[in-house]
């Protein structure tokens, strides 16, 4: 069954979408109620009645009531979103858009109706119809669109299958709902299915396509002992799974967190387009009081015209289009990135790759495949023959999890009993295993810890491989060189980096002669050989001391320390492993490019808010005259709903400029 976490994070995120949607259709039922119940208002009002010739023809005793009715209902049941959004805005102490047009439509029915009321004048209640309903037509659009921009975490949901075939004891299957699969659980997937949930192959082979769960555009192969991911599609064989993670821990589940966190997160810019919405909000309220005093004062003007200056500036100003700009670009980037495999814990690292001018990466499991084998077995003590020297160094790595352990263990015919196990932190492991001291460890420890001579090291590592020693009872007995081949992707990816101008480094624990070679034949800038796990974070402030913008890129098991000590902190191929604390943003796959695709998409993101911030306030820079009457002697001339129109429009062209965005191409 799934968890109570579980269905308790689907319970908020179902309440937060059901509370877009309310939004969305309170907002176009207000608007059409309202452009009902202004039609009659419009067609009354003595302005518009003279505009198109028809001057009297409509007018009866008591129309100014009539007018005064509908426009009331249009003002408290139309108004009604704004003037609730002014009260939370002032109760927050940080007035905004709903402030401004509250204070539009407030000032021209509280004038209105005094009007109808005895105090001479004309009243303004075609204008405050006409400004709600366009108002409300622009809230409407505007939400549709932010709902369509921040529509990535329904559309991983939708992934995920409703069914899965449970093998039951007897190997008959059963359709269980997907909600009721738990770890340990073995399910049936035949050819063409989407995966239900995470886990592991315990028969058949495949090909899974995992496009859209990690941005690998070909399908991955896979067989027994590989893990397979909930929502990737399996291509044409048939597979039995073991699932060992559902809810809330898997892959989709984690990922759907990570957007939510990354989408509600501001970064620097955003939070620099809050303060400039701020001041632009006093700018308008300032800006508003000026025109009206410049026009009915200095101009000479009437009452009504000059409110009418004051309104259109109000709204017109709103710096809606100022507040949506950051927060689209980062809910739309935050939504391509994870379709891409590229999962951000933090936007201000996200942000900051952009401006990158050194990446140091990890060599095993990195820029290698981390797949390491056994290439030659050297004996040193004639007392041991090949096949002894791989089965005692088997047996002690057989407790370990690194993958220069693994190579050794898979190449051994047999392992033995180890007791008194023990890791030596960057060096090596030793235990017993028959009554023997076995210590499998580095060139180094092993130059430092036994007789073996420093030519006879060089010798056996000269060859640019990587070399473990096996020592006996306290003895050199012999060594294992293992090769671990260069990716592809590696070649690709540090030529790019470099084309971009990047400086490219290496941190290995490997030696001198291993380090040099990989350095070399990808032509990194620099690189740093045999360097411990928990020494590599200095190695960043090094790098950082040289006044460099640092981003690390590791596998996350021993680079923890390093990836916080950088800029941006980059765990490459953690697959299902998305909770990477240490890491500012996740790559889903082990491809060096995706780092490239990762610093471009942060350049291209940045560009789009930029061009966000240029439209939304080079809008109200030219916007603001305008609405005040600068052009009015060469008859232009904005009425409040224009005002309205415009200031929505603006938001509609930031709102579409996020979402045109696209991920870079670097495979």
């Amino acid at each position: 069954m799934g968890s109570p976490e579980e269905s308790g994070h689907d319970h908020d995120h179902e309440n937060e979408h059901e509370g877009h949607q309310h939004m969305l259709k309170d907002f176009r039922r207000r608007f059409w109620i309202s452009l009902v119940i202004s039609i009659p208002v419009v067609i009354l009002a003595p302005m518009v009645q003279g505009i198109f010739g028809f001057e009297g023809a409509l007018s009866f005793t008591g129309d100014i009531y009539v007018r005064f009715i509908l426009a009331a209902a249009v003002f408290f049941y139309g108004g009604y979103p704004f003037l609730k959004g002014m009260i939370e805005e002032l109760r927050d102490k940080s007035p905004g858009m709903m402030t401004l047009i509250s204070l539009a439509i407030i000032v021209a029915f509280a004038y209105s109706t005094a009007v109808v009321f005895g105090v001479p004048g004309r009243t303004f209640f075609w204008e405050l119809a006409t400004l709600i309903v366009v108002m409300l037509l622009g809230h409407w659009i505007e939400m549709k669109s932010v709902m369509g921009a921040s529509r990535a975490i329904d559309e991983l949901a939708k992934l995920m299958p409703s069914t899965a075939h449970k093998i039951t004891e007897d190997g008959s299957t059963e359709d269980i709902d997907v909600t009721e699969l738990s770890a340990g659980d073995k399910i049936l997937i035949k050819p063409g299915e989407k995966i239900p949930a995470d886990g592991e192959i315990f028969e058949g082979e495949t090909a899974v396509n995992e496009a859209m769960v990690t941005g690998e555009s070909k399908a991955v192969e896979k067989d027994q002992g590989d893990k397979v991911i909930g929502g990737s599609v399996n291509g044409d064989g048939s597979i039995k799974v073991k699932i060992d993670k559902t809810g809330k821990d898997s892959y989709l589940s984690q990922v759907m967190q990570l957007v939510k966190e990354a989408q509600s997160g501001k970064s620097k810019t955003q939070k620099l387009a809050d303060r400039a919405a701020f001041w632009l909000t006093l700018i308008a309220i300032a800006a508003g009081a000026i025109t009206f005093f410049a026009w009915y004062s200095l101009a000479d003007r009437e009452f009504v015209f000059a409110l009418g200056r004051t309104v259109t500036v109000m709204v017109i100003t709103c710096p809606h289009a100022l507040g949506l700009a950051i927060p689209l670009v980062a809910a739309v980037s935050t939504s391509i990135s994870a379709k891409n495999g590229l999962l951000i814990r933090n936007r201000g690292p996200f942000e900051m790759a952009r401006n990158l001018n050194a990446v140091v990466f990890d060599k095993t499991g990195t820029l290698t495949r981390g797949e390491f084998e056994v290439s030659e077995v050297i004996i040193i003590d004639d007392s041991y023959s090949k096949e002894q020297l791989v089965t005692f160094a088997a047996s002690v790595e057989a407790e370990s999890e690194h993958p220069i352990a693994r190579a050794i263990v898979e190449a051994a015919d047999e392992k033995k009993q180890v007791e008194n196990f023990k890791a030596l932190k960057g060096k090596g492991a030793e235990g017993k295993v028959d009554g023997k001291s076995i210590k499998v460890v580095s060139p180094r420890y092993a130059e430092e810890n036994s007789d073996l001579d420093k030519e006879r090291i060089s010798e056996i590592t000269e060859k640019g491989n990587t070399a473990v020693f096996i020592i006996i009872d306290d003895k050199p007995a012999g060594a294992i060189t293992l090769n671990d081949p260069i990716r592809g992707e590696s070649q690709k990816a540090i030529k790019r980096l470099n084309d971009m101008g990047i400086d490219t480094l290496m941190i290995t624990g490997d030696n001198q002669k291993v380090a040099e070679k990989v350095a070399n034949e990808l032509n990194l800038t620099s690189f740093f050989a045999e360097v411990l796990p928990d020494k590599k974070s200095d190695k960043i402030k090094e790098v950082q001391g040289e006044g460099k913008i640092v981003a690390m890129v590791g596998d996350g098991i021993n680079d923890a320390p390093a990836l916080a000590q950088a800029d941006v902190g980059i765990a490459i191929g953690a697959g299902t492993d998305v909770a990477i604390e240490s890491a500012d943003i996740i790559l889903a796959r082990n491809n060096p490019l995706d780092v490239v695709k990762l610093i471009e998409f942060s350049k291209t993101t940045y560009k789009k808010m930029i061009q966000n911030l240029i439209w939304a306030t080079g809008y109200n820079a030219f916007a603001i005259p305008l609405a005040a009457g600068a052009l009015y002697s060469y008859g232009v001339l904005l009425n409040p709903a224009v005002g309205a129109l415009l200031m929505s429009l603006s938001t509609v062209i930031v709102a579409i400029n996020a979402r045109i965005m696209k991920a870079p191409d670097t495979d």
